[in-house]
Order: structure tokens, then C-alpha cells, then sequence
């Protein structure tokens, strides 16, 4: 049975595992930029749906057929928009083509396909929105399989501290350059604004998201969500975080057939991100940059060659 809240909005009552009653918005779109995630695929939508979701779209830049025969087995052909671009267009491309293909919804929630929606999120996130209307983003808190919480609420890094991060990341994760960049000291452990909120799961509105001109299609994987927080930033809106809305994201489901090409464009699109934001005489740097990246890189391949 429908309700109205007071700005005269169509909601649905659903009931979350705890039993609590929670607000479902019927204005939530949904968007899954999926890569042969298969199973994992068929849960994501399974726990959109539980949550109320009821459209959803499916951009499938995988092998043809394989999101589209994944989601007939498990009886969801009917219940999801598939979009097909004929190839792996990236990330932030394949969500611009999803979003483009929702319609109506005042939000949209944008993800992986290795993700779980947990009991009342979505309807945290909307009304996290309702209650910011400066936020153009809003993001959960991430938990990985294990329970533990994946630091989705970053700061934009200086020069030095990206440089530290990127050099001591691999061989010492605990260095203060990168604790500094990961985990900001009380990011996402109450509703408030952010920096910029990872890409694995966030409820965008759609006006701001047309107004930036959704993800820059430049960035094929990796810093598109960096850089589309960025620009909402500059345009006068705010990032926000809303840990009583919880996802699982199991990471790298979609990556793992191709982890040195995925390590390329990540190391790519950190340097793209870098060259974009930069001005004045901090461009100096950018050269450097590039070399502290590339080693980087190099340490990344050995690290996943040795399999760590």
C-alpha cells in the first residue's frame, strides 16, 4: 500500500530482515554495469528488487549473451532492461548508457554486479538525498564479504600524499600517506558530506548527474567516480555518506580474468585524474607523476604475478 510523505511523494513500506519497517522510494532507478558477473549478477538484482527496485537496468559490456542468459536462468528476463553496447565500453560508459535508458526516476543507484543491497539502504540513501538537496551523490558504507569495512569514504589526496601512497601502497599498506588517503579520520562513520565515495555503489540524482554530463568516458576503468565527484564539487554540489545504508561488495568478481589490463587502466586513469585536476605550477609535477606511477605499475604486475 502506497503513503505519501510530506513532500508528497509515493513511497512503499517493505519489511527488512530486522523486522524494523523501512521506507522503499518508488523513485529510485537502478543501474548494474556488469562484466560476466553471472551469478553474482542475479543476486545483485535479487537483493535491488527485495529492496524495492523495481526498475532496473543492466548494461552488459561482457561476452554477448552471457548477462542476458544469466538473468533468463534465474527468471529475471522479464523484470530487467538489458542494455547491450556490443562491447566493453568501461565502467563509467556503460553507466551513462544505463542511466540513459531509466526514465522517470528522480535518483539513481549505480553498481557492480558483485554487490548485495543489505535490508533499508536504498531507502537511507534516498532519504539522505531528501534531506541534503545540495548532495548530488550519496554512498553507503561498504563491508567486503569478511564483514569488514572497505574504505569507500576518501579525501582528495595532495601531490605528496598520492605520491606516498602510490609508492608505499604495495610493500607497507599501513603507511600514514596511505591511511591518510583511505581512511580520513571519522569518514563514513556518521551521515555527513564527503570527499568523493567509490563507484562500487551510489545513489546519484539525476538532475546533477545530467548537469556534470554523467562519468567522463575518457576514463575507461578506475577514478571515474574520483572524477565525477570532483566535478560535482566545482559545480556546487556536495558528496555525502550515509553508513546506515549498508552494500557487500565482493570486489574484482568482474576483474579477475584480466587483472594486468585492469592494473594498467587503473594506473592510467590515477595519471589522467591527476593531469585534469592540476593546475598552475603543481603541473610541474605531472612528469614525476608519471614516472611514480609507472613504477608502480611495475610492482603491481610483479605482486599479482607472485599472487599476493
Amino acid at each position: 500500500m502506497a503513503a505519501t510523505t510530506s513532500q508528497g511523494r509515493a513511497i512503499r513500506r517493505a519489511e527488512t530482515a530486522s523486522g524494523k519497517e523501512e521506507r522503499v522510494p518508488e523513485r529510485v532507478g537502478g543501474v548494474v554495469v556488469d562484466y560476466d558477473a553471472t551469478d553474482a549478477l542475479c543476486k545483485c538484482v535479487a537483493s535491488l528488487r527485495t529492496e524495492g527496485v523495481e526498475q532496473i537496468v543492466v548494461v552488459e559490456n561482457g561476452h554477448a549473451g552471457t548477462a542476458q542468459r544469466a538473468l533468463a536462468d534465474e527468471g529475471w528476463s522479464e523484470e530487467v532492461s538489458l542494455v547491450v553496447p556490443g562491447r566493453n565500453v568501461g565502467y563509467g560508459t556503460g553507466a551513462n548508457r544505463g542511466v540513459a535508458a531509466t526514465s522517470g526516476s528522480e535518483y539513481v543507484l549505480i553498481c557492480n554486479p558483485d554487490l548485495l543491497v543489505h535490508g533499508g539502504a536504498v531507502a537511507h540513501l534516498a532519504n539522505a538525498l531528501d534531506a541534503e538537496p545540495s548532495w548530488a551523490i550519496v554512498g553507503p558504507r561498504i563491508l567486503n564479504p569478511q564483514g569488514h569495512r572497505y574504505p569507500s569514504v576518501r579525501e582528495f589526496p595532495s601531490m605528496t600524499a598520492a605520491a606516498g601512497h602510490a609508492l608505499l601502497g604495495l610493500v607497507k599498506p599501513d603507511n600514514r600517506f596511505t591511511r591518510r588517503y583511505r581512511s580520513p579520520e571519522g569518514a563514513g562513520e556518521s551521515m555527513g558530506p564527503a570527499g568523493w565515495v567509490s563507484g562500487a555503489c551510489f545513489l546519484v540524482r539525476r538532475l546533477a548527474f545530467e548537469e556534470l554530463g554523467g562519468f567522463d568516458e575518457s576514463y575507461f576503468m578506475f577514478a571515474e567516480d574520483m572524477d565525477l565527484c570532483w566535478r560535482a564539487h566545482r559545480a556546487g554540489w556536495g558528496i555525502g555518506v550515509e553508513p546506515l545504508a549498508v552494500v557487500t561488495h565482493a570486489e574484482g568478481v568482474s576483474r579477475r580474468s584480466h587483472p594486468y589490463r585492469m592494473l594498467v587502466a587503473h594506473h592510467r586513469s590515477a595519471f589522467r585524474f591527476g593531469a585534469h585536476t592540476t593546475s598552475g605550477w603543481r603541473r610541474v609535477g605531472l612528469p614525476l607523476a608519471a614516472v611514480v606511477l609507472t613504477l608502480r605499475l611495475a610492482g603491481a604486475c610483479v605482486a599479482e604475478a607472485l599472487g599476493r
